[in-house]
């Protein structure tokens, strides 16, 4: 099985069918999106949305983040998932690696990513991908609407 990834560049209706499979895989408190607000992330410049296809179906995806601060050029890799039927066949690497590579060519000096300790078989992949795990904490505040 070949893994194909591409950078989605349109909010269309199998996009929109995608996310909303795979996200729950990923998160069970993220809400299904629908067209515009996957529309809205696709617009921002700041975000690369890349799909992993097997034999045409979109079975994983990735957010590439990159954003310029003071102290340089920055990326970061969010919402990383790949549907439970494909795991084990090179889905995420290629996700990342694609990733990664685009990072470097829009000059990104740092790549981070977080992934929780349970995700065992990610932790490797990042591992094995050139990740180091940093000493540090990670901090959230949940804004209440």
């Amino acid at each position: 099985m070949s893994v194909e990834v591409e950078v989605v560049r349109e909010a269309t209706d199998e996009m929109v069918e995608a996310i909303t499979r795979l996200l729950p895989q990923l998160s069970r408190s993220a809400s299904a999106p629908d067209r515009d607000s996957v529309a809205q992330l696709l617009r921002s410049d700041a975000n690369t949305l890349l799909v992993a296809r097997i034999e045409g179906r979109a079975v994983g995806m990735l957010t590439l983040i990159m954003f310029p601060l003071s102290s340089g050029r920055r990326g970061r890799i969010e919402d990383v998932v790949v549907d439970e039927a494909a795991r084990g066949h090179g889905v995420g690497a290629a996700l990342t690696e694609e990733a990664l590579r685009l990072a470097e060519v829009a000059g990104v000096r740092t790549v981070d990513l977080t992934s929780r300790p349970s995700r065992q078989a990610a932790n490797r992949l990042y591992e094995r991908l050139g990740f180091q795990a940093r000493d540090s904490k990670v901090y959230r505040f949940v804004v209440q609407p």
